[in-house]
């Protein structure tokens, strides 16, 4: 596997090295020994799914604070997504920049959110699932939600929205949350 950081520092992509032969392919989706040696989380406590029916759908953004704040590997297994994550760090060089990538069933691109980060979703195409990593428990009690469409963001979806939840239509703005401590 390929790890590659992004610009906001402890957010990587993971590209898949795929070895390929008549009958298809081998890759890994995880190696400890790779993370390790990256610095990156290692111990995942629960594995998600999520299905999208309808393309330009949004999911996000979202996040756990402190004690719950989490990791997470963001994958999609059928479909096309654009992900996007934000950087929600107190005392990041980068806090408030936003990073997006498009993911899909072709490229295998994995997303590695590091704690501190919002992470959202636009679906590219009908019929999305995608796979989650996290390095720790949903906790309701410690989740938290980012507006996507905060003009100080000035996040620039590929599509219109067509489908988003009341909960995530609501979530404050940026300047309205205290930046995250990890």
């Amino acid at each position: 596997m390929k790890i590659t950081e992004l610009p906001l520092k402890g957010a990587y992509t993971i590209d898949l090295e795929i070895q390929e032969d008549n009958r298809g392919f081998f890759a890994r989706y995880f190696c400890k020994k790779e993370f390790e040696k990256k610095g990156l989380c290692t111990n995942w406590v629960q594995i998600n799914t999520s299905f999208s029916q309808k393309k330009g759908t949004f999911r996000g953004l979202h996040y756990q604070y402190p004690p719950m704040a989490e990791v997470k590997v963001v994958r999609c297994l059928r479909g096309a997504i654009w992900d996007v994550i934000v950087d929600m760090r107190a005392n990041s060089p980068t806090y408030g920049e936003w990073y997006g990538k498009n993911l899909n069933e072709e490229n295998r691109t994995m997303i590695y959110v590091p704690k501190g980060f919002a992470h959202g979703f636009q679906t590219l195409t009908d019929n999305v699932e995608q796979l989650y990593l996290h390095s720790e428990f949903y906790s309701p009690d410690h989740e938290g939600g980012l507006r996507h469409d905060d003009p100080a963001l000035k996040i620039l979806c590929p599509l219109p929205i067509s489908e988003i939840s009341i909960q995530d239509q609501n979530h404050p703005l940026l300047a309205q949350l205290i930046p995250i401590m990890v």
